[in-house]
């Protein structure tokens, strides 16, 4: 069973495609070959002597001869172009993560010039298919605004490719990678943890009857969630619906992903639960691959990759695993004093009806600090940054709510370090770095 996708679901996969813009521009490229050689005929003998000047001035045998090589030089120039993106995907994927993909295929500049080029390819091609020689039969034909046109896209599609190699060894290079999931993971974050300021109840999550549990109908990656239609189903089977499965988890056909409740605290019938199991296997949006759109721990997960592979002995590098952990820092800085975790949602009246599954600040931070325990603690320079990332975050969160799960990460930390393959000496700085983490939850920046 296929499950639909939402519009924003729709919009991103369109956005990480390779194909929707240099296939459009392909399309209106051939339109337009057609039809300003028509224009060409209609224009000919009503153009002034100053417009006809900068068109071009050659007979037939010269715009074929143009046109061809126009169309040939295009052909190639795509070719490189597409080998070079295809070398830049593998070396991403094998250099520092798979999931890195998608956020070089979303770029727009690639799109645009590849969607340049082949427009370029496809108008000279049409054109040429107009021009006609001067025979017995009739009078020959040079569509001159259409040929000038295609001269101008040639110029253009040149200045392209340099921009193209510029830009190519730019996205190429990790740094620029690593900024460019940090910019998505902030749009995402601040898309589900919004800053309104508005107090938020707590629902009551676990009704003291007995719940129905909802198995998912589809298999795959959990994109997101349709509130409207969740909330629709609970109000029509009247239950209380609460989905524990968080954007970015792996749903499994037959296995439960959520469950219910019956406000009148009756039993749910068969016939009810399919009611509920029809509609919420309705809202889901589900895909072979985790995006950004809903799952707030998305861009920390690729983060992670890229500093776990830059440790692994095959790459061996722990600067870019260093700057990371920066990276990191920051994203669950940004977390700390937000309102995270489950959302819920009320129906007309004001009663809690579905409660919608995110990660909690506490959620984001395990993860994290589980792959740094286990991969960044033997290299010194990557161990002391883990520290003083724990060191930030204490600052930033102080003595708020969040603190008890720095607290635990601290002491779980310390323990690591003990048993980590580093010198006595590190291991000691380390610790000693550990108590600036304590003093930096007390608001006591002390010096290094």
């Amino acid at each position: 069973m296929k499950r639909r996708a939402g519009s924003s679901e729709v919009r991103d996969s369109l956005r990480t495609q390779l194909w929707p813009v240099p296939l459009a521009a392909a399309i209106a490229a051939v339109v337009l070959g057609q039809f300003l050689p028509f224009l060409d005929r209609q224009l000919e003998n009503n153009l002034s002597d100053a417009v006809s000047g900068l068109l071009f001035g050659g007979g037939p045998e010269a715009a074929q001869a143009l046109m061809q090589t126009i169309a040939g030089s295009l052909v190639t120039v795509t070719s490189l172009t597409f080998s070079l993106t295809v070398v830049t995907l593998q070396l991403a994927s094998s250099q520092f993560s798979p999931r890195l993909l998608r956020t070089f295929s979303r770029d727009r500049f690639v799109h645009t010039t590849l969607g340049l080029f082949l427009a370029t390819f496809l108008f000279s091609l049409t054109v040429l298919r107009s021009i006609r020689s001067e025979t017995s039969e009739g009078d020959g034909f040079v569509p001159k605004i259409s040929i000038t046109l295609a001269f101008g896209l040639t110029v253009a599609s040149v200045i392209a490719l340099v921009f193209f190699l510029g830009h190519l060894a730019t996205q190429i290079r990790v740094e620029t990678m690593m900024r460019d999931v940090h910019s998505e993971a902030d749009e995402a974050i601040a898309r589900i943890f919004p800053e309104d300021g508005s107090p938020e109840p707590e629902p009551v999550l676990s009704p003291e009857w007995d719940a129905a549990h909802i198995e998912s109908p589809v298999s795959g990656f959990l994109l997101g969630v349709d509130v409207k239609t969740a909330l629709a189903a609970a109000i029509e089977s009247d239950t209380f619906v609460v989905i524990d499965a968080v954007p970015g988890a792996s749903l499994i056909a037959g296995v439960p992903f959520a469950r219910a409740w019956a406000l009148d605290r009756a039993p749910i019938d068969d016939e009810r639960k399919s009611v509920l199991s029809l509609g919420l296997g309705s809202s889901l949006s589900t895909g072979f691959e985790r995006t950004s759109t809903q799952d707030a721990g998305f861009g920390l997960q690729q983060l992670l990759d890229v500093a776990s592979r830059a440790l692994s002995h095959g790459v061996n590098d722990p600067t870019t695993a260093v700057h990371a952990i920066g990276h990191i820092s920051a994203l669950l800085c940004s977390l700390a004093g937000l309102r995270t975790g489950p959302k819920f949602h009320a129906d007309e009246e004001g009663r809690p009806r579905v409660v919608v599954g995110y990660p909690t600040f506490e959620d984001l931070l395990d993860q994290a600090m589980v792959q740094m325990r286990t991969y960044a603690l033997d290299d010194p320079r990557t161990a002391g940054r883990v520290v003083r990332m724990l060191r930030e975050l204490s600052w930033v969160v102080r003595q708020g709510p969040q603190s008890a799960a720095l607290g635990l990460e601290l002491d779980l930390l310390r323990a690591e370090i003990t048993t980590a393959h580093v010198s006595p000496q590190t291991k000691e700085l380390l610790l000693r770095d550990c108590a600036a983490v304590t003093a930096a939850s007390r608001g006591s920046w002390l010096s290094p």
